[in-house]
């Protein structure tokens, strides 16, 4: 009797797991999948930024740059410009991507570069004890926010898919995430079309994606799960916000 294979893990993928429940694994592995089905993986470098974004990047058999805080923009810059024909990517958290390299992401969006930055967004800086970010949600009680987020000392939380959508230089911005099957599947559809834009020179594309952070967040991995439905897609929206084939 022959036998058909009809799941494994992707040959991109090796095993490195994070904290409890943390979903950045889970993003690294959508991606390579992406990288394996669009058959690039074997051109593709992945630029890091500081951050639980490694447990992204690090889990990938591929080439990787370890940028400065906050500066994976301006690295993929020089990479991509020297080296067309590689799909480059960067791979940050929200405070790598919009708090310390706010000044490096907007650059290459005015600047239009082609290359993908994939932003992870768990509300918080995980890395050094869940301090308070600029996605932060308005009334998130942080390590540095112990009585919530308020609008009127600490401001709104940003919204970077809706952002990067309004530069002309950017072909594609989306928002996913990971919290079920069916976000799985739709943040695969949005990482599939960013690398898509890339290959073929159109324009900067990036996806952000929701991702829980059950350790800082102090849930379980289950609770965190359902805070992203009832409390992060409510103020993040899922969905693609430019999807353009040209840019004039």
């Amino acid at each position: 009797m022959k036998t058909e294979k009809v799941w494994a893990a992707p040959n991109v993928l090796v095993f490195s797991p994070p904290c409890s429940g943390c979903q950045y694994w889970t993003i690294g592995r959508i991606i390579a999948e992406v990288l394996e089905e669009l058959d690039i993986d074997g051109r593709a470098i992945a630029v890091m930024g500081i951050g639980c974004n490694g447990y992204v990047s690090n889990p990938l058999n591929i080439d990787r740059v370890l940028g400065a805080h906050g500066r994976p923009p301006d690295t993929a810059t020089a990479i991509k410009r020297l080296s067309p024909d590689n799909i480059v990517f960067t791979i940050q958290g929200d405070g790598d991507c919009m708090a310390i390299g706010a000044d490096s992401f907007i650059g290459a969006l005015i600047r239009g570069e082609k290359f993908t930055i994939i932003m992870c967004n768990n509300a918080n800086y995980g890395t050094t004890g869940g301090q308070l970010a600029p996605t932060t949600l308005t009334g998130q009680i942080t390590s540095t926010t112990p009585d919530g987020r308020s609008v009127i000392t600490e401001g709104y939380p940003v919204h970077t898919a809706e952002l990067a959508a309004t530069f002309r230089g950017v072909a594609y911005s989306a928002r996913g995430a990971v919290n079920n099957p069916a976000n799985y599947q739709r943040t695969k559809k949005y990482l599939k079309a960013a690398f898509q834009t890339q290959v073929d020179h159109i324009g900067l594309s990036f996806v952000e994606v929701l991702s829980a952070c059950p350790t800082n967040w102090h849930l379980s991995p289950v609770e965190s799960l359902m805070w992203i439905e009832e409390k992060m897609i409510p103020e993040f929206p899922l969905g693609e916000f430019k999807n353009v084939d040209k840019i004039d």
